[in-house]
């Protein structure tokens, strides 16, 4: 029971020394609500109208992305202590692993869980020529008078 005195003592401290900090703030610094110390803090943004009652599907898959590399980390720190013990059915499980993982990012990538700009729309193939070129469309201002470049180059 003596090996455990060290960390009941440090628990004791840290409870100890929070009731104090509690309390000293209580007295030295008396509560004064004013309308923007109550709002919600959000990142420095001051919210001006209620937010919606749904988030967007994007915001539970960028979610999904980051639980899914948190239980990968999770996974492979084990792994990086013990690869040494674990042989090849060690590397066989954790290359199991880390393709379940792959599979799933790129499952998420697929659905567009990184894409948070406007919806991209392909112009159809007709609407572009083939003989439009930068050569074609480019207007050259202030050329008129002067020889070509590779003109000049060649000289």
């Amino acid at each position: 029971m003596a090996q455990y005195l060290p960390i009941f003592a440090l628990l004791v401290l840290a409870v100890l020394f929070g009731a104090i900090s509690r309390a000293a703030q209580r007295l030295l610094v008396p509560p004064k609500p004013t309308p923007p110390k109550i709002a919600p803090y959000e990142c420095g943004i001051i919210p001006s109208r209620e937010p919606p009652e749904r988030f967007p599907v994007k915001f539970f898959l960028v979610a999904m992305i980051f639980i899914v590399f948190d239980i990968e980390i999770i996974f492979f720190f084990p792994f990086a202590l013990a690869f040494r013990d674990l042989g090849g059915f060690g590397i066989a499980a954790v290359v199991i692993f880390a393709l379940a993982v792959f599979e799933s990012f790129v499952y998420l990538i697929a659905k567009g869980a990184l894409e948070w700009g406007p919806v991209r729309r392909e112009r159809p193939s007709e609407l572009v020529s083939p003989t439009r070129t930068a050569a074609t469309t480019v207007r050259r201002v202030g050329t008129e008078g002067r020889q070509p470049a590779v003109a000049s180059e060649a000289a």
